[in-house]
């Protein structure tokens, strides 16, 4: 079998140019998740009865279930639900007109969510408590200790695991064509369906991911340098 090499060229950088779509559902995501992901780590930290109790429900429903399921509930579910809301009090507003790309931010911040609230209840007490304590005594305050001294090195400690979900997220945004979202996938399928070109197409994403996901941890691995080189250079001072 011969594959069309003029159609993968094609395809190729067609699927390339929706590359921004991809990154921009990625680092959204990652954005809206941090404080959501940073409360629900420190109440099961520090053991608060009622919302460490209602984050690990939602983090073993979120981390139990198939994200292609979560993606079918919400854009199933949740423009049904908003168009009720929007008819009632703000009947001239068309939610089905809505950019697909907000469904999809929601599926995959609530699902970044989950994970990332475990990368940080890992990575925080990696930091010796003996610091925080110093840092109080020292006269700043608990906010302090944690923004200067705490969350920093905690940061560092996570960074591998961050970048494992960045790229994780990444390769799950391929599933984001099943809310009419035109990333790299759903732009492959589409120059696909006209030739029934579909191996090539497969072939075409296979390499962006690849290269995507290649520079995402290059990245990450530079920002671990940096951040490593600052933290000996702060004990030296």
């Amino acid at each position: 079998m011969l594959l069309d090499k003029e159609f993968m060229l094609k395809t190729f950088w067609a699927s390339f140019k929706a590359i921004p779509v991809t990154l921009e559902i990625t680092i959204i995501s990652l954005l809206l998740a941090i404080l959501p992901a940073y409360f629900m780590a420190m109440s099961r930290l520090k053991k608060r009865p009622i919302i460490s109790k209602i984050s690990l429900v939602y983090i073993s429903f979120m981390r139990g279930t198939p994200i292609v399921l979560q993606i079918l509930i919400v854009y199933s579910l949740l423009p049904s639900l908003l168009n009720t809301f929007f008819q009632r009090f703000f009947p001239s507003v068309n939610i089905f007109n809505a950019n697909p790309i907000i469904y999809a931010l929601v599926v995959f911040t609530l699902n970044t969510i989950a994970t990332l609230s475990e990368v940080f209840r890992s990575a925080i007490p990696t930091v010796d408590r003996g610091q925080y304590e110093a840092a109080l005594s020292a006269g700043l305050t608990h906010f302090q200790a944690y923004t200067r001294i705490i969350i920093p090195q905690a940061l560092l400690s996570a960074l591998p695991n961050i970048c494992n979900l960045a790229v994780s997220l990444i390769k799950n945004t391929s599933l984001a064509f099943m809310m009419t979202v035109k990333d790299i996938t759903a732009v492959a399928k589409i120059q696909a369906s006209y030739g029934f070109n579909y191996i090539e197409a497969y072939l075409d994403i296979f390499l962006i991911y690849i290269i995507v996901c290649s520079v995402v941890q290059l990245l990450f691995k530079f920002a671990e340098k940096k951040l490593t080189k600052k933290g000996v250079k702060r004990v030296r001072n």
